[in-house]
């Protein structure tokens, strides 16, 4: 049940509202309609092309609970199939709502470099109504950004050697003072970064202009159960997810990880459920997060990824019981793995006094302990599927 009597970070008591949440049908929406159901009395318009992630918070009571049974969250989360690019219903969504969040988005690497425009599109073109409606009918936005904004960092530009690269300066990643560097056009892989800067550069001009009241926030790498798709499981069998979930699709099949260059580039890892809370947090202290930009990482859990790989071989041999492969990973170039037009950042790591200091706010979940959960769900969800789809006899040619 929702808790009785909940207050805000100052004090006063947090009131139930009605949230619109664009693209609740997602990894971090369906954890965030979770955690709205579970420990808060508001309600969710939800609203994405896809429910499958969040069937289990739609679906009535089954036969076995018996029909007396009742969810804590009976009536407070509704779904709307809708797609924002041309649906007129989502004003009016809108408009009924205290709050808005969008979480819409392609952000997959992969499609950044094979499919630019739609990249574009959808993280700026189908962004602008969003922002539009709120700021039309003094609506309070929380538009979920990119760690990828801040592209590569000052220090990427120095010599390997350079005692510079180690001062912090030159690669922790502020809000409100560091460079957004991309590298040049032809690099198709920024385009992603380039349409999410350019949105949070409107959003910001309309809260300087028109009053627009948001906050934006800037993940860093959030990981955990419902991460986007196993290739042929439960989504295309072309198509190349994002890290976790390829290197999970690895793991379960048995097969090398591929390391795209070396796997040399640096990461910081966070639990989606720690960052949910970040997130809770904002949703209700609008006095504090208002106007204000946030990265959510978690700094203490660097790694390159070459290092994640050799983690996840180990968490996975534990997971599931299977001796690690004798060849765990293998390299690939990156023009082999994601065509022409790659380009990468270096390091990303947050600074994170802003969001300490504002909403008191710390990742608790240590990398080892994330990937245990997370391959423990990967395993318990897939394994059984990916071992029936590997005996299929494959057809003959002739």
């Amino acid at each position: 049940m929702a808790a009785a009597g909940r207050l805000d970070l100052d004090g006063n008591p947090i009131r139930p509202m009605t949230i619109c949440m664009i693209g609740a049908g997602g990894f971090i929406g369906s954890h965030l309609c979770e955690k709205l159901m579970a420990e808060t009395p508001h309600t969710v318009l939800a609203v994405d092309v896809y429910s499958d992630k969040i069937k289990h918070l739609l679906d009535p009571p089954t036969a076995a609970e018996g029909q007396q049974a009742r969810h804590s969250w009976d009536g407070r989360i509704q779904f709307h199939r809708l797609n924002i690019k041309h649906d007129s219903r989502l004003e009016a969504l809108i408009k009924m709502s205290d709050l808005t969040i969008n979480l819409a988005a392609i952000c997959t690497p992969a499609d950044y470099n094979t499919r630019p425009l739609d990249t574009i599109y959808s993280n700026f073109i189908d962004a602008l109504p969003v922002v539009r409606y709120c700021s039309e009918n003094n609506k309070r936005l929380i538009h979920f950004s990119t760690c990828e904004v801040y592209g590569k960092t000052i220090g990427s530009f120095l010599p390997k050697d350079h005692p510079l690269r180690k001062e912090p300066d030159f690669y922790v990643l502020t809000e409100d003072a560091s460079p957004c560097i991309f590298g040049p056009i032809e690099k198709q892989r920024w385009s992603y970064a380039c349409a999410k800067q350019l949105i949070e550069r409107l959003i910001y001009g309309e809260g300087a202009e028109n009053g627009l009241e948001f906050t934006i926030v800037r993940p860093f790498n959030w990981i955990g159960p419902r991460m986007d798709f196993i290739p042929g499981i439960d989504g295309p069998s072309e198509g190349v997810p994002r890290v976790l979930a390829c290197f999970s699709n690895n793991l379960l099949r048995r097969e090398p990880l591929k390391l795209v260059d070396g796997g040399q580039s640096q990461r910081t890892f966070v639990y989606i459920k720690d960052a949910i809370e970040a997130v809770l947090l904002m949703i209700e202290n609008p006095e504090r997060a208002n106007g204000h930009i946030f990265n959510v990482g978690n700094p203490n859990n660097e790694v390159t990824v070459k290092q994640l790989a050799e983690i996840m071989t180990q968490v996975y041999s534990k997971v599931s019981g299977e001796p690690p492969l004798e060849v765990a990973t293998i390299d690939v170039s990156s023009k082999e793995f994601y065509g022409e037009g790659y380009d990468d950042s270096d390091k990303r790591i947050p600074d994170m006094t802003i969001i300490n200091k504002q909403l008191g706010w710390n990742p608790k979940t240590s990398l080892w302990d994330l990937l245990d959960s997370t391959l423990t769900y990967q395993h318990r969800t897939y394994a059984e599927a990916i071992k029936r789809a590997m005996a299929k006899p494959v057809a003959s040619s002739s």
